[in-house]
């Protein structure tokens, strides 16, 4: 009988998957905290079956990040993806986009690895890395047509808040890397993010809101296990869309 083998053993033999845990990352304070459970036997196959398929390693090198993938489409690329779940399906549902997710959450990488390695789906790429520093090192200056992120950590006590993902710089960045007509695509459940966020976005150079404060739900976007939890307490959720400006 095969032995199982632990998460260690499994980082060990596949490095692109332990990345984001041997590098540093240009923000010295992270928006995330490593977390992973035991793998799963699903989760642990995952790897070795379709990880050379859609599995992307970190280089320190800028590239259009169209050029990751056999055919050429827009690409949206999705930070924190979570269990992948709405990753999936979005990505079925729009299959005339390219997305490249950034997830450091092994088990939630896993997860997303083993749908779209059974579906066969041509339209996905991963990377287990920070997605500040793959942002600011690899992806090329205007070669993004949008991003999502999805019910990013709120770190809701105020001694944390300087751990949130979306502040001036990020958002800069995030600017930089759209182009031209490309979009920021943010929700949440914490008003207070949400309201930090709209500021923050509403001030970044060469945005636009293309709504008059929050943002409807877009139709083609399923509901999150984080957002079936908000709904379930009450929280409002909150939705923003910001586009690039024409220069």
């Amino acid at each position: 009988m095969a032995v199982k083998k632990t998460v260690e053993q499994i980082l060990e033999e596949n490095p692109c998957i332990r990345d984001v845990e041997v590098h540093d990352s240009r923000r010295s304070i992270k928006s995330y905290v490593l977390r992973t459970s035991k793998l799963s036997k699903t989760e642990e196959e995952a790897i070795g079956l379709y990880y050379k398929d859609y599995g992307v390693g970190y280089r320190a090198e800028l590239v259009d990040p169209a050029d990751l993938f056999e055919v050429k489409r827009p690409v949206i690329i999705e930070i924190g993806f979570g269990d992948g779940e709405p990753t999936f399906q979005i990505a079925q549902s729009r299959p005339q986009y390219n997305y490249l997710g950034l997830e450091v959450y092994l088990n939630g990488f896993c997860s997303l690895l083993d749908k779209v390695g059974k579906a066969g789906l041509d339209n996905v790429k991963m990377m287990r890395f920070d997605a500040a520093e793959v942002l600011f090192t690899m992806i090329e200056p205007g070669s993004v047509d949008g991003f999502h992120i999805f019910f990013p950590d709120p770190w809701p006590k105020k001694k944390h808040q300087k751990r949130r993902l979306l502040n001036e710089d990020f958002a800069r960045t995030l600017a930089s890397r759209l182009k031209e007509g490309g979009y920021i695509y943010f929700v949440t459940d914490w008003q207070d993010y949400a309201n930090q966020a709209l500021e923050v976005l509403e001030h970044t150079q060469d945005l636009a809101n293309e709504y008059d404060g929050f943002a409807p739900s877009m139709p083609w976007r399923p509901l999150t296990r984080f957002e079936r939890k908000g709904l379930v307490q009450d929280f409002p959720i909150s939705e923003l869309w910001f586009v690039k400006k024409s220069q």
